[in-house]
């Protein structure tokens, strides 16, 4: 009896600590459960607040680009810079959306993946994108559509031609054309998808602008401050002969001041292959193009003058000058009108956040991605497009 007693009380015993480990692990996954939702809710914000600071950035970036206008403004290093990679940013996930789920046709339930034999749907790839960006996918569409709105109630219109212009402009921000289409490539951009982004910037730009006021005295105070820059600086052409030793290079000039054929010794002995198949010939350049060393020697030499042995962090340089221009200095007269445009350009960039601000306020919006961003159903309606 007590054996039977003793039995069970350890089968009750073993039975309460099964039951007290079950609900301990049965707690700990719905701990972790509730930790791995408010770890997805937290993500889903980072991206959401990561995507909207972009198209933010975006829309400054683009507008200062678009809105200054003049060809005459410093290029990005490289012929690339911030902008490519931020634009790319913002309309990776856009350009996603679209390629997947077409406008026009298109099966939701077509597989894009597969993962040990269970198939991943197009459409959950889909609504997964439309939730970690679809709140600033939307509302880069309802801006557009405001300022489209705007453009139509002011007679505003951007026509081709203006969209070309501004990419002419674009492109003398790169070496080559070659240049352009492979960054656009890069940032997996499109020439079409930048001509849409240049007309929105133009657009904002065309309405704004009669809201500027440029004096006479803002244009001329501006082109006694930057006449410097406005024209065609100092340039130089020199040739040159780099070695590794000085040893070679003082060798080098004494064979050359001896009667050596300078382009002739440069094809056989320089170490520079950008230049010593044109005889050392580094084509013209202007001040800040070369290392300070170089720089200094070679504008300093007369015209065919050669220089002595210079060193620099690439080497041993014999340097000779073959040409120089002279600087041009354009008259106020000449830039008056090119001024006005900048400076009204750059105004109208000032304007313009204010004016954004001020259309979506009176505006009456209604998005179900983002209910909060709603504007007051009783706010004036934005001019309706015809």
């Amino acid at each position: 009896m007590d054996n039977k007693e003793s039995q069970s009380k350890k089968d009750a015993e073993k039975e309460l600590t099964a039951k007290e480990e079950r609900f301990t692990l049965d707690k700990n996954e719905e701990q972790l459960g509730e930790l791995s939702e408010q770890d997805a809710a937290i993500e889903e914000e980072l991206q959401q607040e990561t995507i909207e600071e972009n198209e933010e950035a975006v829309r400054e970036e683009l507008r200062a680009t678009s809105l200054s206008g003049e060809s005459n403004q410093q290029p990005p290093q490289g012929g690339s810079g911030k902008i490519w990679a931020i634009i790319s940013a913002v309309l990776a996930i856009a350009l996603i959306i679209v390629l997947i789920k077409p406008p026009f046709g298109g099966s939701s339930d077509e597989t894009v993946a597969t993962v040990n034999g269970v198939n991943i749907k197009q459409d959950r790839l889909y609504d997964a994108l439309v939730t970690a960006g679809g709140k600033a996918t939307l509302d880069n569409i309802i801006t557009e559509e405001l300022i489209n709105q705007e453009a139509k109630a002011s007679n505003i219109e951007v026509t081709d031609a203006d969209i070309d212009a501004e990419i002419d402009l674009i492109k003398k921000s790169f070496e080559s054309d070659e240049q352009f289409e492979s960054t656009l490539a890069q940032y997996q951009m499109t020439l079409e998808s930048l001509k849409k982004d240049t007309k929105i910037n133009l657009t904002i730009r065309k309405i704004l602008e009669p809201k500027t006021d440029v004096t006479d005295d803002e244009i001329k105070q501006f082109y006694d401050t930057n006449k410097d820059t406005l024209g065609t600086p100092e340039e130089i052409q020199a040739s040159h002969i780099l070695v590794a030793t000085k040893e070679e290079a003082d060798a080098i000039l004494a064979e050359i001041k001896q009667g050596g054929d300078f382009a002739a010794i440069a094809k056989e002995k320089s170490i520079d292959t950008g230049s010593k198949d044109n005889g050392g010939d580094l084509g013209f350049f202007g001040k800040g193009a070369m290392v300070p060393e170089f720089e200094a020697a070679a504008f300093a030499l007369k015209i065919n003058e050669i220089s002595a042995v210079v060193q620099s962090e690439h080497g041993f340089h014999i340097i000779k000058k073959t040409a120089e221009k002279a600087a041009v200095i354009p008259t106020f007269e000449e830039k008056k009108e090119e001024i006005k445009r900048q400076l009204v350009a750059t105004e109208a960039n000032e304007l313009s956040e204010a004016w954004m601000t001020e259309i979506r306020a009176k505006a009456k919006i209604t998005n179900t991605l983002s209910p909060e961003a709603s504007a007051d159903p009783a706010a004036t309606e934005a001019p309706a497009a015809q």
